[in-house]
């Protein structure tokens, strides 16, 4: 173990003298060298993984009929819970879609900081494991673990200050596979995007499947440039980093989930009949259609078909 250790440290130091452009080509040789250095995988499967949507609560239910009327897929028992560690009260709910699942909050108090800020939760097999490897693979502890109704929960925040929430249920929960995986999208400075990517896939044991250095700038709203984009994917399911430096038109960076679609087109339809506004039109690059819609209640999310796979 103290072995590890050493070559851990060895990394890192010829990661900062060296400069960023080493990390890339070899962020899955750092990934496993955390591994040897003592994680394991708390992940799950991709349908236990939500995005956090949060909406006000007259809002509540039309957001909820807008989802399954675009993607199809149920619903859990709404209710009334306390789901932070200090006193608060929220509605909530589950949306089970063949696309991606989605944890509703509409909150009836004030909401406590830090909840709103994480895009997602991710439900692991341990807890106290899962914060363990977290911290040992450069994350933050933002929200200690509590207990809520069902089990626990904590939430980490990843360097470049992406917020994920930790969930583990008293009884496993049982949910159907997904048709398609969704993509979760962080946006990330060119700073901090390296030391990103090799905590998130030391913690998710995760592949890193593209690193494009020009991308089409289209996929951001700057349609006349490129950028880097890194595409990774785990246990966790679909995870992509857009590398900017902040100057994003409206909705950019703002859609925290890009949900694969069979039929582009056919979606639309029936998002925009069950109430959703196009924020940005249909678009087409190498890899796929896309459109960014406004769901009732404000939820925005990209929504594509895959031309290449």
């Amino acid at each position: 173990m103290r072995y590890n250790k050493i070559i851990v440290g060895t990394w890192v130091a010829l990661v900062l003298t060296l400069g960023p452009a080493v990390v890339s080509p070899h962020v899955d040789a750092f990934a496993q060298i955390a591994q040897a250095a003592g994680t394991v995988s708390v992940a799950v499967a991709p349908q236990y993984d939500t995005t956090h949507v949060y909406v006000a609560p007259e809002d509540f239910d039309r957001f909820v009929a807008s989802l399954i009327a675009t993607f199809g897929g149920t619903t859990t028992k709404q209710g009334v819970f306390t789901v932070t560690p200090t006193e608060s009260s929220t509605m909530s709910q589950l949306v089970l879609t063949p696309v991606g699942s989605v944890s509703v909050f509409g909150f009836k108090t004030l909401i406590p900081y830090p909840f709103g800020l994480e895009r997602t939760g991710y439900l692991v097999t341990d807890m106290d494991e899962a914060v363990r490897a977290a911290k040992a693979t450069g994350a933050d502890v933002f929200v200690a673990p509590f207990n809520d109704p069902i089990g626990r929960d904590a939430i980490i925040q990843w360097p470049g200050s992406v917020n994920t929430q930790l969930y583990w249920h008293t009884t496993a929960p049982s949910y159907s596979p997904l048709q398609t995986i969704p993509e979760n999208r962080v946006y990330v400075s060119p700073d901090r995007v390296d030391a990103f990517v090799r905590s998130f896939l030391a913690f998710s044991h995760g592949t890193v499947v593209s690193d494009d250095a020009q991308a089409p700038g289209v996929e951001i709203g700057r349609l006349a440039e490129t950028y880097r984009r890194v595409r990774i994917e785990s246990k966790f399911g679909k995870l992509t980093a857009f590398v900017t430096d902040g100057h994003l038109p409206y909705p950019y960076g703002r859609e925290m989930t890009g949900y694969e679609v069979a039929n582009l087109a056919e979606t639309l339809t029936k998002a925009k009949a069950a109430g959703a506004d196009v924020l940005v039109p249909p678009y087409k690059t190498e890899e796929r259609d896309a459109v960014v819609l406004r769901f009732p209640g404000g939820y925005i999310a990209e929504i594509h078909s895959v031309t290449k796979k």
